[in-house]
Formats: structure tokens, C-alpha cells, sequence
């Protein structure tokens, strides 16, 4: 990881820390990942690594940790590759239709792909 994220620890009376304070930036580009529906389906380290630390979007994060191409996905999901390309940079908003699309071509769920 070569990305630095600021944080102050707030320590409890072990010593230990007790809570983290980040920016507010952040915290909302993870407060998606920290609902209990996707912890429990499990999101892979580098997939979060990639959307949080590099500001990678999310599409782009699983298709790249899945080792696919972007004309499989295409091939998969019926969507074409001009589109999926401006999902991937973040330009386009995906509707709910077009992310189940995505999740189900690449194996994961819905709420994996956030």
C-alpha cells in the first residue's frame, strides 16, 4: 500500500486504541463496506484496498481482482464495452438493473458490488 490515510487513534484505558477518527472524506467512501449484509458475504482485501486507498470504482476493483477482460464482462452481462468503460472510470452512475447485470456476470452479489 502506498497510499497514506490520516488518522488520529483515540486509546482506551489499556493503552490499546478504542476508536479511530479519519476524515470525513474517507469515511464515506467506507461506509459502504462496513454495512454487516457485505461483511458477511466478504469483500477481498485487495478489492477494498483498490476502491479505497487508489479511488478505484468498485466495478473496476472486482473485474481487475477477477482477473477478467472488460469484453468478458461485456460478453456476460449483455453491456457494451463503451459502456462499461465509462462505468469503470467513475463518469457513468450505475442503475440497480445494470449493477445486478454486473454482479452476475462476474460471480459475486449485488451487495459485493455496492
Amino acid at each position: 500500500m502506498n497510499a497514506h490515510i490520516d488518522f488520529q487513534a483515540i486509546m482506551g484505558r489499556d493503552g490499546r486504541p478504542e476508536y479511530f477518527i479519519v476524515p470525513a472524506q474517507v469515511f464515506e467512501r467506507i461506509r459502504p463496506l462496513l454495512e454487516v449484509e457485505i461483511l458477511k458475504e466478504g469483500i477481498p482485501q485487495a478489492v477494498v484496498e483498490a476502491h479505497v486507498l487508489r479511488d478505484v470504482p468498485m466495478v473496476r476493483a472486482w473485474r481487475e481482482h477477477l482477473g477478467l477482460t472488460q469484453q468478458e464482462v461485456c460478453e456476460r452481462s449483455g453491456l457494451l464495452q463503451p459502456a462499461l468503460a465509462r462505468m469503470e472510470s467513475g463518469e457513468a452512475k450505475l442503475r440497480k438493473a445494470t449493477r445486478q447485470k454486473l454482479a452476475a456476470a462476474m460471480g459475486i452479489t449485488l451487495e459485493q458490488l455496492v
